[in-house]
């Protein structure tokens, strides 16, 4: 039995390959919805609608638990999803808190990158409300950065021009703790790393969500011992060029690590 993850695309290999580092005798399967990617621009509904659709796929697998590695899915259908299936069923969000808890020792503000809609659904606004009583957590949509992951467009020019006008209206000199609040965001950690001021710390919420993945498998009694890390790979589009793609962007993406 494989743990699967679910995306619109690329992204979900970022917490994939986090699962891969920690559970080293599982075996996985990774869903990308490329029919319906990206997630993070398209209507509410629509996207609630197209969730369903992949989980209905992957329940057609043999899977024991279920990863939405993905922010916006999470914020839209997570409720529905695990009142839907007989599974586990993990969901991922910005990891806003554990930027909190680090600005607490840097008096420093919180940039939250993200798309449009986790940034518009109630979820995100709620999590924020919660742990943000000093009122330091700021955020910035970047829908783009979507399809530049998904042409893997890496290019160190291209996407520095890139960042550093979405910036332009940010003093980063406030700013202590970027948080990357889109799976697909990580794979441009390096090139954020080597723009920003030294000062500021990147997180997401790979590692975050994987604890709990390792928790929720431990409480229902489905670690496994026999696994030996094999991924299958899925698309919605059936798209053989497009599986190669996230073999590709899988190794990019572990090489960064």
């Amino acid at each position: 039995m494989r743990i699967a993850f679910l995306d619109s695309g690329l992204g979900g290999l970022t917490v994939l390959s986090a699962a891969m580092r920690e559970l080293p005798q599982e075996d996985f399967l990774f869903f990308a919805d490329t029919l319906h990617v990206p997630y993070g621009t398209k209507a509410k509904e629509d996207v609630k609608s197209y969730i369903h659709q992949a989980m209905d796929t992957i329940m057609q697998e043999e899977v024991k638990a279920v990863v939405v590695a993905c922010n916006t899915a999470t914020s839209l259908a997570i409720t529905d999803l695990r009142k839907k299936y007989p599974i586990p069923v993990i969901g991922m969000e910005p990891a806003v808190k554990p930027a909190v808890e680090i600005s607490r020792l840097s008096g420093k503000r919180i940039l939250v990158l993200a798309t449009p809609l986790t940034l518009k659904e109630s979820k995100y606004k709620d999590l924020v409300r919660r742990v943000d009583s000093e009122h330091i957590v700021d955020s910035l949509p970047m829908p783009e950065l979507v399809e530049y992951c998904e042409d893997l467009n890496f290019d160190v020019q291209i996407m520095s021009a890139y960042f550093t006008k979405k910036f332009e209206a940010f003093d980063m000199n406030e700013y202590g703790t970027i948080v990357l609040g889109c799976t697909h965001y990580p794979f441009y950690k390096k090139i954020l790393s080597n723009l920003l001021p030294e000062h500021i710390r990147i997180i997401d919420g790979s590692r975050g969500t994987v604890n709990r993945l390792i928790q929720v498998l431990d409480d229902h009694h489905l670690r496994s011992s026999r696994g030996h890390q094999h991924v299958k790979l899925l698309n919605s589009s059936h798209s053989a060029e497009y599986t190669e793609k996230m073999k590709e962007a899988l190794s990019i993406y572990r090489s960064m690590e």
